[in-house]
């Protein structure tokens, strides 16, 4: 009975694990900065080099805008991230409010041609708004 036990949570586990993998791909990698007119960086599918990956922008937790990660970036080559140079992306930004925002880019990821989820690529990055309407890169960075 014990034994039985052990092998069903086993098998349910190793399904969750399975599942989250399949949504979730540890594949997915990517890098964001601050510009002073914008949030810039690349994001990589290590498990398909060559493709080119859908990038939405979200500040403050709200959706800002959509990408796709093909821009020249030939830092990510020779650091050994991607095959090819062409991952990267800016958003130039609406109008935001003065002072302090977090930026979060997530892939959108496809499975089955109809499940999609977000994937963070890199970390969250924090800005704040000048009064000038001026990004900058909090002191604390």
């Amino acid at each position: 009975m014990i034994a039985k036990s052990i092998a069903e949570t086993l098998l349910v586990a190793g399904l969750a694990v399975g599942f989250y993998v399949y949504a979730f791909p540890p594949t997915y990698h990517g890098w964001g900065e601050v510009l002073p007119d914008g949030i810039a960086g690349w994001a990589v599918n290590a498990g398909s080099q060559y493709e080119r990956l859908e990038v939405q922008l979200f500040i403050d937790d709200k959706f800002i805008a959509t990408s796709t990660a093909n821009q020249s970036r030939k830092d990510i080559v020779s650091a050994g991230w991607a095959r090819d140079e062409w991952h990267g992306y800016k958003f130039s930004l609406p109008l935001l409010s003065r002072g302090p925002h977090v930026a979060r880019v997530y892939a959108l990821h496809t499975a089955d041609g109809k499940r999609q989820t977000l994937q963070l690529v890199g970390n969250p990055v924090s800005f704040a708004v000048d009064e000038h309407g001026s990004l900058i890169k909090p002191l604390s960075e």
